[in-house]
């Protein structure tokens, strides 16, 4: 006889109705975080002017999204919303493992922008020597072992939990999949992957916007006589460094009360917060994965651009030709995609090097300049 025949699980099931609703969103939620990325990705790629090393750790940032999205939330939502696991325990701490890792590379690349805007800002001559390909490579491998390191190898070896057993490998009628936590992995886990890079980006954004604000008042009192003058490189730069502390708020708001539980989890008990408080501390975590597509296309005119111009090419059918319009300038309604410098072509241009800071591009009777 089946000694769970008549066993109930130990949480609750919703009713139909919420069960519904909440399905619903969690969907939505999945579906926000899987376009949004998949768009981030292809902005980058399909056009030139956003291939930077800044805009590499994004693409790092929207791929780790972008397979948690579809790795991990599709059955986050279906635990979510059966309260139970019936896939086996080998699958459960793969999955268990895969949730930590993604959600922890996606915060180290949030941690790794942060360093980069302050290379940028801080060091604004230098930033070519400092910030290299190969240090930004460098920096993903860190990325991605340390993501490993505390993920799969302490859950299968089981390190995470009070014996020494891994999770969820004695049978039991719950038909659970949790991540157990110990005094030991909640303390180093939550030190490591959020606590330090946090106060560390607090520290560089704090001295990015000081020197920010300084530069600003500068730039602003030497071109506010000039209306037809483009927007200077350092300006553009301090926008973008606000749209990613914007990115970083957000990252907060979304990773501090989950990693507040699971620290208490790890040092009083690791069933004392369960039920509905652990999930919405857990999902408000995942939808920062969703949040950062939309903050870009909000916050960064480059990036909203480039997604104003791969909508239009979707909904007039034309050719995703990596020779995207300037960014300086959103493609009009009545413009080719095949057009790749809009209205560029059959110009001749001069490239003109002012003070070694930068290049102008003259026409004759325009110029524009860029950094």
């Amino acid at each position: 006889m089946d000694p769970c025949f008549n066993h109930t699980s130990s949480q609750k099931r919703m009713d139909f109705p919420l069960q519904l609703l909440v399905g619903s969103c969690l969907a939505i939620l999945i579906v926000i975080t899987l376009c949004g990325n998949i768009i981030v990705c292809l902005a980058v790629t399909l056009d030139r002017r956003l291939r930077s090393l800044t805009n590499c750790i994004i693409v790092s940032l929207a791929i780790t999204d972008l397979l948690l999205g579809l790795l991990v939330l599709p059955f986050s939502a279906f635990y979510e919303l059966t309260k139970e696991w019936p896939f086996g325990s080998i699958l459960c701490n793969i999955y268990t493992s895969l949730d930590v890792m993604l959600c922890t590379a996606s915060i180290l690349n949030l941690f790794m922008i942060s360093l980069d805007r302050y290379f940028a800002v801080t060091t604004p001559l230098r930033y070519s020597q400092v910030v290299t390909r190969s240090r930004v490579a460098v920096g993903l491998v860190v990325i991605w072992t340390v993501s490993l390191m505390v993920s799969f190898l302490p859950i299968h070896l089981g390190w995470n939990t009070n014996g020494t057993a891994v999770q969820n490998t004695v049978p039991n009628c719950n038909k659970e999949c949790t991540l157990e936590v110990n005094p030991v992995y909640g303390l180093v886990d939550a030190l490591l992957t959020f606590y330090i890079p946090l106060v560390i980006m607090c520290i560089t954004y704090y001295r990015i916007f000081k020197i920010a604000r300084e530069q600003a008042k500068r730039i602003n009192h030497t071109w506010c006589c000039s209306s037809n003058t483009p927007m200077p490189p350092m300006v553009k730069e301090h926008k973008a460094t606000v749209t990613l502390a914007v990115v970083m708020g957000a990252f907060i708001v979304c990773w501090f009360p989950y990693f507040t539980v699971f620290t208490y989890r790890g040092m009083w008990g690791d069933s004392s917060v369960k039920g509905t408080p652990m999930s919405i501390v857990l999902w408000l975590g995942y939808a920062n994965s969703a949040l950062n597509p939309i903050l870009y296309g909000t916050l960064n005119r480059d990036f909203r651009v480039a997604y104003q111009h791969l909508l239009h090419c979707w909904r007039t059918g034309g050719p995703r030709s990596s020779h995207l319009p300037p960014l300086q300038k959103a493609p009009s309604r009545g413009r080719s995609c095949r057009r790749g410098q809009g209205g560029q072509e059959g110009k001749s241009l001069k490239l003109e090097m002012r003070n070694g800071k930068g290049i102008l591009l003259t026409d004759g009777a325009h110029k524009r300049a860029f950094p």
